[in-house]
């Protein structure tokens, strides 16, 4: 070959390398894998987490996952006469991508949500009775306030249009280092300004009647947040956004798909709490040096220790609820104090007393769920009829009178508060537990990255908690773990998205 030649060959195989490491971003930098990841929590935050890093980062890495109690998390369910029942998150949006490809994927099956009539009660009356007829509805809605309805039906549209995109945007592994430059990205700075404007003002703003918001939109938030139109925009959408059709959840109850995530992810489950995580040197066989994070965890009346290169936290960095210490760190790990609400949730089988809501007599009741306003002072937020996580087409008909009811409160129901609310009762289990944070915007979200290798899945909780926002969370913090140990700052908080992978696609 010629001088000539052998330099063109030269100036063409350096062309194809660069062209490769174009169309293959970052492969030519893979470092090795981390030999070990901990993760922190077992609820749906940190399961997902560990199916997405041992996507992300092969079958070599050792995965282990620290969860105290029973892994599911909040995702838990209450016994009835041996059956079991939803406690908290029990619906999933049929938008929710992540919680349908887990179902699919993990060999679980989902079952309709199929609730029956719902009524509002202000203390007073039933403002509001929903029938089985779908046009009589419409007209009562339309007689009491407007075309409000739908008008809220476009504008929750609206947002999750806007909220659909980081779908796209994780299927090209793109991420995020904060929650608020995720929302940037999902919709620029107006988005972000949802986390940071209360929903009464932003539905004030787009014209929404005060009639329509006490009685139509305040008992939706009492219901799923035990919280009212003082939380944040975006938290509002998503509550509101559970009033729409085609709302399903996964039949044996939706904390299985945190038992087969953990199980997919070939992870190791330890059952301990953490109490100290601290960045050490260790030296390796080679005789070079490396950071690791040392998570010393309780183990019954044991103290262990063990060394990792990443850790996730997936559990609210809170003293009620997982107390860690930060050992060290300089600059110190940033602090963040949310107050988390607290939720009561009650389960009784009975034969409700209708006349707490209504004069009719109680077989023309009708309802099977009735949600509170704000100006009542029962001292309920709602309550309704609940069918068993097995019981596939809702709850069964009564031959007797009595239902299961699920009801939630601020405080625990005294047995006269129970006894005006039922004529009898059979069983009457309860749990109180911390249900979201409280929403007081404005409110800057946590960080996800609190140091260099050391990520925080539950930041986005203070933008809004929901089951599909915990896998959402999960994986952006799997893909940022993977992106930064390998250097590839392209694939993080990049600017324009939409419109790039508009343009590339």
């Amino acid at each position: 070959m010629g001088r000539v030649a052998t330099e063109r060959f030269s100036s063409l195989l350096g062309l194809w390398l660069l062209l490769c490491s174009w169309g293959c971003p970052g492969n030519a930098e893979l470092r090795a894998p981390p030999d070990k990841i901990a993760i922190i929590g077992g609820g749906i935050g940190g399961t997902s987490a560990a199916y997405y890093l041992r996507q992300k980062f092969g079958k070599d890495v050792k995965l282990d996952l620290f969860e105290r109690g029973e892994v599911g998390g909040r995702l838990a369910t209450m016994s009835v006469e041996n059956q079991e029942y939803e406690a908290g998150g029990s619906v999933i949006h049929p938008l929710n991508l992540h919680m349908k490809r887990f179902v699919k994927d993990l060999g679980l099956s989902a079952i309709p949500v199929s609730g029956g009539l719902v009524g509002v009660y202000d203390g007073d009356t039933l403002v509001f009775e929903e029938s089985s007829w779908f046009i009589v509805n419409m007209l009562k809605l339309i007689w009491r306030y407007g075309f409000q309805s739908l008008r809220m039906h476009m504008w929750v549209e609206d947002m999750l249009d806007k909220f659909m995109r980081i779908y796209r945007y994780q299927s090209h592994d793109y991420a995020f280092s904060t929650v608020e430059k995720m929302l940037h990205g999902l919709g620029g700075d107006d988005f972000v300004g949802t986390i940071n404007r209360t929903l009464l003002e932003s539905l004030q703003k787009a014209g929404f009647s005060e009639k329509f918001l006490n009685e139509m939109v305040a008992p939706v938030m009492r219901t799923n947040y035990g919280q009212s139109l003082g939380i944040n925009t975006f938290v509002g959408a998503v509550s509101m956004a559970c009033t729409d059709s085609g709302l399903w959840a996964v039949e044996g109850g939706n904390k299985l798909v945190c038992s087969r995530l953990l199980q997919a992810s070939k992870s190791n489950l330890i059952s301990a709490s953490v109490v100290s995580i601290e960045e050490k040197t260790r030296t390796k066989q080679t005789g070079s040096s490396t950071k690791v994070y040392e998570v010393v965890y309780q183990t019954g009346s044991e103290t262990r220790s063990d060394f990792y290169d990443i850790v996730l936290i997936a559990t609210p960095m809170n003293q009620k609820m997982a107390n860690i210490t930060f050992l060290n760190f300089d600059p110190p790990i940033e602090e963040f104090h949310g107050s988390f609400q607290q939720v009561v949730t009650t389960l009784i089988k009975g034969e409700l007393n209708s006349t707490v809501f209504s004069s009719r007599a109680k077989d023309k009741f009708g309802l099977s769920a009735v949600l509170t306003t704000d100006n009542s002072d029962l001292f309920i937020n709602s309550i309704g009829i609940t069918a068993s996580v097995r019981e596939k087409d809702g709850p069964q008909p009564s031959t007797d009178g009595t239902h299961v009811w699920k009801i939630f409160s601020q405080e625990t129901l005294t047995k006269a508060q129970i006894s005006k609310l039922f004529l009898s009762y059979d069983y009457a289990v309860t749990r109180s537990w911390f249900a979201s944070p409280q929403y007081k915007p404005p409110k800057k979200c946590p960080s996800i990255i609190l140091h260099d290798r050391l990520y925080y899945l539950n930041g986005i909780e203070f933008a809004a908690s929901a089951m599909e926002m915990s896998a959402i969370a999960a994986n952006n913090a799997a893909l940022l773990a993977y992106h930064r140990w390998n250097g590839h700052a392209d694939m993080i908080d990049q600017e324009d998205l939409y419109e790039k992978l508009k343009t590339e696609l």
